[in-house]
């Protein structure tokens, strides 16, 4: 899809960014409430990860540790392609057009929802570094204080951390590039609101 397609058919159509431990995916359910229709590409590409084909190709390109017990171990992929970026690349170039389709079959059914939704967003951790952003009517990026990250993330696994670390823009260069940016370091209804006033400037 175009960028503007979806503003010419009413519904804008949004890509939600930020650093990892940000809050992106608090603010996608925020913006669920608020009226949007949501979609998380990291959920995505679980679900494309689960899938037999996927963990035969990638056993056949990374080896057999990153599907220990036959199902794909994200951590373990992480760590094979962390130091190896042909084969980030090639993960990359795997897993993007398969995101984008799927994406792009979802936006195509909102069309027949009723009552139509106030956005069509789209949590993309890599958004710019893909080079996504031109897909969308609107960008927006959240960012929070850096030590409060550190808590967010402090539980996850330091391979897959790491891992997306290294592929990813600093969290003021994303707010920078983004149309709008949102801090998310304070109440879950100081998040909505902010979110709400972004909305509302958008159907503007």
């Amino acid at each position: 899809m175009a960028a503007g397609d979806a503003a010419r058919d009413g519904i804008p159509f949004v890509g939600l960014t930020g650093g990892i431990g940000a809050g992106k995916s608090e603010a996608l359910g925020a913006l669920e409430r608020l009226g949007a229709a949501t979609l998380s590409s990291d959920a995505i590409v679980h679900e494309i990860l689960a899938t037999d084909e996927a963990r035969d190709d990638l056993v056949e390109r990374l080896g057999p540790d990153v599907a220990p017990g036959g199902r794909v171990d994200r951590d373990a992929v992480a760590r094979a392609v962390f130091d190896d970026p042909d084969a980030r690349g090639w993960l990359e170039g795997y897993l993007w057009p398969r995101v984008g389709g799927r994406i792009a079959a979802w936006r195509t059914q909102l069309d027949a929802r009723d009552p139509r939704p106030r956005a069509a967003v789209v949590e993309v951790p890599l958004l710019f570094e893909s080079g996504m952003e031109g897909v969308f009517d609107h960008t927006i990026a959240v960012v929070a204080d850096d030590e409060l990250r550190a808590e967010r993330i402090g539980a996850r696994g330091h391979a897959a951390v790491a891992s997306r670390e290294s592929r990813q823009l600093d969290q003021l260069e994303k707010a920078q590039r983004a149309d709008f940016s949102v801090r998310n370091d304070g109440t879950v209804e100081e998040l909505e609101r902010e979110l709400s006033q972004v909305l509302g400037t958008m159907r503007s």
